[in-house]
């Protein structure tokens, strides 16, 4: 699958896949974080995009 299919599959995710890097680097650019940061807020809520946006609001 090419990089370009995977950022739109990501882009229309309601859960971010953390093991993917392709989709976890998508997430952190989109939300303005680390890759660390990123990984914290999925372990502190889940996986959900909404949830982990909201987290990372605070």
């Amino acid at each position: 699958m090419s990089s370009v299919d995977q950022t739109t599959r990501a882009r229309n995710a309601t859960h971010i896949d953390i093991h993917d890097s392709t989709t976890r680097k998508h997430w952190a650019d989109l939300l303005q974080v680390s890759d660390e940061r990123l990984r914290k807020a999925v372990r502190m809520v889940g996986t959900r995009v909404s949830s982990v946006s909201a987290y990372l609001a605070k």
